[in-house]
């Protein structure tokens, strides 16, 4: 179809000039640590609660289900703020109905701890979160490596990490998108669950978009403002068209207060203008899709912008023997193994698991 041989291992790099790192990632859970940064503190009141949990080597769904049978709670429920890999040590809050805090507190599970739980008036929601905060071990690198790693971290600190979306993105056989755009086409039928349809929906709407930010790496202009741009404000996430006065625009990009965004496309999104609306309305017509087609599944990708870089001002690097720290925060929705992908030069997504 039109996806299969465009994954997220093919895309552009940011630093192409810079030779591969040769390292090994995710030998154990460990090397891979994500902390959720909340939104919010729980209040203390309510009948659901926040619960702060440690997971290793399970998903998300799989530790939520576990408390809920221990503590006899529903999983309908239950709510989390995003998604955590398996095969690594994470802590995350997620939200329970119902349940005493007091009884969280008590369990003792294998791979899953409760460390802090307070009640809430409401349910926790995806993307209620700030962000996270990362640590990643990289084992056995050749240590003449060390110097173009330190090259490929300043390149990111300087221009920002391409906003890709990551391989776990696009399903286990990694077609996805494939599926929803036969479906979105009308020429096969969609997934009975609708959680099965949005997943494919997402994953087609994150390869399109996929798809901008790699015209831009490909071109050296990740964070460069084009007429007709749609700018996001790094603190409020206001958006903006840039008709005019391109230059100030970009001195305000280079200053990191505001950035390009791209695409996810769907009927309620908010396009941009001239030259960036012919590009996007290209890339739709490459693949056959109308606006049309998206109103028809506007229940199910509506649609948003999505900043097309992200800024990771101050990565921590420690180096000890042939062993590499790295210690670094992303906004909510990117993805950490873009970061390691750019200084391997190959995948790091998680392991594949039954």
């Amino acid at each position: 179809m039109v996806y299969r041989n465009r994954s997220v291992t093919k895309l552009p790099y940011l630093t192409p000039d810079i030779a591969p790192i040769e390292a090994e990632f995710r030998a154990t859970p460990e090397d891979f640590e994500v902390e959720e940064l909340p939104a919010y503190a729980p209040t203390g009141a309510g009948d659901h609660v926040l619960a702060f949990i440690e997971k290793r080597d399970l998903t998300t769904r799989q530790a939520v289900r576990q408390l809920c049978e221990q503590v006899g709670a529903d999983p309908n429920g239950a709510g989390w703020a995003g998604l955590k890999d398996r095969h690594a040590v994470t802590r995350q809050w997620v939200s329970l109905f119902g349940v005493p805090p007091e009884r969280l507190l008590e369990l003792e599970l294998e791979g899953l701890r409760v460390l802090q739980a307070a009640r809430h008036p409401h349910k926790l929601r995806t993307g209620h979160l700030r962000g996270n905060r990362f640590h990643i071990r990289l084992r056995k690198i050749d240590p003449s490596g060390i110097d173009r790693m330190r090259r490929v971290l300043s390149q990111i600190e300087t221009v920002g990490l391409p906003n890709y979306y990551g391989e776990q993105r696009f399903g286990r056989g990694g077609d996805n998108a494939d599926r929803a755009l036969l479906w979105v086409l009308g020429r096969s039928r969609p997934p009975r669950k609708a959680f099965n349809r949005k997943l494919e929906m997402s994953a087609l709407q994150s390869e399109l978009f996929n798809r901008c930010v790699a015209e831009r790496v490909e071109n050296g202009a990740l964070g460069r403002v084009y007429p007709g741009d749609l700018m996001k404000r790094h603190d409020t996430g206001g958006l903006f068209d840039v008709e005019d006065d391109l230059e100030e625009a970009q001195a305000r990009a280079d200053r990191w207060e505001i950035s390009p965004t791209g695409p996810i496309f769907g009927a309620k999104m908010r396009w941009p203008k001239s030259e960036s609306r012919a590009r996007e309305e290209a890339l739709l017509k490459g693949i056959e899709l109308t606006q049309e087609h998206l109103a028809k599944w506007k229940r199910v990708g509506p649609g948003t912008r999505r900043f097309v870089r992200v800024s990771v001002p101050k990565i921590g690097a420690s180096v000890s023997d042939n062993t590499v720290d790295l210690d670094f925060t992303l906004p909510a929705g990117s993805y950490a193994t873009i970061l390691v992908r750019e200084i391997l030069k190959r995948d790091a997504s998680p392991p594949k698991t039954s």
